[in-house]
């Protein structure tokens, strides 16, 4: 009887198969699951991938302990009452069924508002809404499904391992499997069958035979579980109709073995399984250093690149200071100024709150939160300033997984890596052409030597050199970068860095200073209520120019405010019991006097009354006229600023004559010009503050956030440069492009290392296990070279 598999997982169906729909299933489990899959309109996941799921394991009570408050609370990284989002780890994730339908849970249940999968890492981070589906509830939907998740509580606490255990597990069998094999192989390598001074034979040919099927049962675990990811990944990128570099690896472990099965059934020889064993042992050796490597990198990142972000803390005397994020602990008491960032999770203490989780759970609409309750890591406060006390500590890793969340991702991905990728398939073409080409031709002159062509071939012409040599470069400087203070979202932000032709830049906060400001008022005096008004109204606000006038005013006593509103680009309006008050533009507050003002100012209306502004002399940044300077002789430049043209005479001065100049820009302006100069087909850089700035941030092919003491944080952005370092930026301008060239000397090397290869390959002169050596020692030279190459690149970066 013909055996009939699952349509669902792939199992043998055994000889009662669960009929329905004209498909056979193994359980009933897998036919529930195919059932749920087709009432949701969910079958395309089958046409991605035939028989990719997993059969369900049902087990009652198994996810009861879900039902207790303080592990779901130790469990969700955000939970606000109906709101919730977890990261839950799948084992079972394994190709692109898998990342379709985990990224399609929202089909299955409408509690369920959005999912995003992190492929390597084998988790899926889901947003739901807790009154319609509970953590429970979500954990045996996808254990119905087949994708049960996998939650332990031990080890919450620590930061997960990088390390993969079964990579261990299958070096350590591949590498005992080779020292045994080559071990019974010294009687054929010294030909120790035979005496050589009598003719006779040793008695070692007593075991000759026992010896080699020795060898065989060595080799067996070693291709069947540690040389397995190779056969897999093979075969789904041949289903996938794509070559990856697998596949002349898989061909060259499978050729060795059958050649040598062959050769020990028919008393040919020995085999080749010391070659086959030593392959597969060094293969695993360079991935496990690769894993290594990029545990470190990781490391490096996740730790020691700490955002230049800054809150306001209160001291034990009640002052305001501020304070680096990492150094927020427990107990702490914070001011949360209007469209800052909230660090850690915390109590409201005072102020409403207004606050904005889409860059947590992607919900647009701002949650209200009174005194007392609590507030989340990852909200921005809208609407005012609030205080609030910290219950956990900062943690900054989330804060990098905030900044690359999927929401605010814009497909701004350069093409290296695709390109990379494009290298790896056509190579791996040109390696399996010339293996074959090279094997008939042997085949004609010396049969014996073809196998051995073939194989060595194959191994010694892996393009894993070419595929290591982007992300050890960009990962190591990401490293460095950060150690300047100049901090990037990801590796394709230095690309994309190296490639522009155009850098665009804000004024107020990005070339100016707040630090230094001075500002003279013109108009009626105010009262000492008006002023109290103002002060507290700049407290709430992040704009530079509130920032410098707050710095500037006298002390007063600090009031809640009722009503607070800031429109971007234009000012704040907001009133409180000492009546109500209106700062910005002189368009925006109705200034009579509004064509008389040349220079940067903020005008005040206080209790439906004109009153006066503040004139600020802008101070520049130190080295801002070299930096234009330098920066003019290869780039485009621009300066976009939203003040008038007051200041147009000192920047002629300042910057380079070919500087144009746009004032009067309001923040959607920014924006349509870039997207007007990247139809030209240019590379735009957008340097801003962070704040007016996000939506040109967005749109520039990479944008770059100034930070000064308290900075507004914003995912818009690709990268953060804290304010110190901005006279180095076309320094790290141009360490990007020097890192681009680093990974092409890294290609040619490859390619060099590969001709070279080739040639002994095809000439019969390498043997297989030799090839299996060498191929991993390339990568690592081609990961030395490119490590150190960016360390002495970054030691010349200041």
């Amino acid at each position: 009887m013909e055996n009939t598999n699952c349509y669902h997982c792939g199992t043998d169906c055994g000889r009662s198969p669960v009929e329905y729909d004209e498909k056979a299933f193994c359980c009933n489990g897998c036919k529930m699951v195919y059932e749920i899959f087709s009432e949701n309109d969910l079958s395309y996941y089958y046409e991605l991938q035939s028989a990719a799921g997993a059969t369900p394991q049902e087990q009652e009570g198994k996810y009861d302990f879900l039902d207790a408050p303080a592990i779901i609370e130790k469990l969700l990284e955000f939970n606000d009452g109906n709101m919730q989002v977890v990261n839950l780890y799948i084992p079972h994730i394994h190709c692109s069924s898998c990342i379709w339908i985990l990224e399609n849970l929202n089909k299955l249940n409408t509690g369920i508002k959005g999912s995003q999968v992190d492929f390597p890492k084998k988790t899926v981070r889901i947003t739901f809404n807790s009154e319609v589906i509970s953590l429970k509830q979500l954990a045996i939907m996808m254990n119905r499904i087949g994708y049960e998740p996998q939650i332990t509580l031990a080890d919450f606490d620590e930061k997960p391992t990088n390390v993969d255990r079964s990579l261990i597990y299958k070096l350590g069998i591949a590498g005992f499997a080779f020292g045994n094999v080559m071990f019974l192989s010294f009687p054929e390598y010294f030909d120790l069958n035979t005496n050589q001074e009598t003719g006779g034979e040793y008695w070692l040919n007593e075991y000759q035979d026992l010896f080699r099927w020795i060898m065989f049962f060595f080799s067996l675990p070693v291709v069947l579980y540690s040389g397995r990811d190779y056969f897999i990944s093979a075969f789904k990128g041949i289903r996938s109709r794509m070559l990856n570099i697998d596949v002349p690896i898989a061909l060259g472990i499978l050729v060795l073995f059958l050649r040598s099965t062959v050769d020990i059934i028919f008393n040919w020889g020995p085999g080749f399984f010391d070659s086959l064993t030593g392959l597969v042992f060094f293969l695993l050796l360079g991935k496990f250093f690769q894993q290594k490597t990029y545990s470190f990198l990781s490391f490096e990142r996740d730790y020691k690149s700490y955002f230049p972000i800054a809150v306001t803390r209160f001291t034990e005397e009640g002052k305001e200071e501020i304070a680096q994020i990492y150094e927020i602990k427990k107990g702490d008491r914070l001011l949360i100024r209007n469209e800052e960032l909230i660090p850690a999770d915390g109590v409201l203490m005072k102020g409403d709150g207004h606050i904005d989780y889409s860059f947590v759970t992607g919900e647009a609409e701002p949650v209200r939160k009174k005194s007392g309750e609590k507030v989340f890591a990852g909200g921005k406060q809208l609407h005012g300033a609030i205080e609030m006390e910290i219950v956990k500590p900062v943690s900054q890793s989330y804060l990098t997984q905030l900044w690359g969340n999927a929401v605010f991702n814009d497909e701004k991905s350069g093409r290296f890596q695709t390109l990379t990728d494009s290298i790896g398939r056509r190579f791996t073409i040109a390696v399996l052409s010339i293996a074959t080409i090279s094997t008939s031709i042997w085949l004609l002159i010396d049969p014996s030597l073809a196998l051995n062509v073939f194989t060595a071939v194959l191994i010694i012409a892996c393009p894993c050199a070419i595929a290591l040599a982007a992300p050890f470069t960009l990962g190591n400087m990401l490293r460095i970068f950060g150690k300047k203070k100049f901090y990037l979202k990801n590796t394709q932000a230095i690309e994309q860095l190296a490639q522009i032709d155009t850098a665009i830049f804000d004024k107020t906060g990005t070339i100016t200073t707040s630090a230094k400001s001075v500002a003279n008022y013109e108009g009626l005096p105010l009262t000492e209520e008006e002023e109290s008004l103002l002060k507290n109204t700049l407290r709430s606000s992040n704009h530079p120019l509130s920032r410098s006038l707050y710095d500037l005013l006298a002390e007063h006593d600090i009031e809640v405010l009722e009503d607070y509103e800031e429109l971007t680009g234009k000012g704040i309006q907001a009133s409180g019991s000492k009546g109500n008050i209106k700062i910005g533009s002189a368009d925006f507050v109705g200034s009579p006097s509004a064509q008389n003002i040349e220079n940067t100012s903020v005008h005040i209306r206080a209790n439906d009354a004109y009153k006066g502004c503040f004139v600020f002399r802008n101070t520049y940044r130190k080295g801002v006229a070299h930096l234009f300077e330098e920066m003019g002789k290869e780039l485009q430049l621009a300066l976009l600023s939203g003040d008038n043209a007051g200041e147009k005479k000192r920047l002629q001065a300042l910057l380079p004559a070919t500087t144009p100049f746009y004032f009067n820009q309001k923040p959607e302006d920014k924006l349509h010009f870039i997207k007007k100069i990247q139809e030209k087909g240019k590379k735009v850089l957008m340097v801003g503050d962070g704040l007016n700035d996000a939506g040109a941030l967005a749109q520039a092919n990479i944008g770059i956030a100034i930070s000064e003491n308290i900075n507004v944080f914003s995912p818009a952005c690709d990268a953060i440069l804290d304010a110190t370092k901005f006279n180095e930026l076309y320094s790290y301008i141009q360490a990007s492009k020097k890192a681009m060239r680093i990974i092409k000397m890294s290609f040619v090397l490859s390619l060099m290392y590969n001709m070279v290869g080739l040639y002994f390959a095809v000439s019969g002169q390498l043997e297989p296990v030799i090839a299996a050596i060498l191929m991993p020692l390339s990568s690592i030279s081609i990961v030395a070279f490119t490590t150190v190459a960016t360390n002495i690149l970054g030691k010349k970066l200041k």
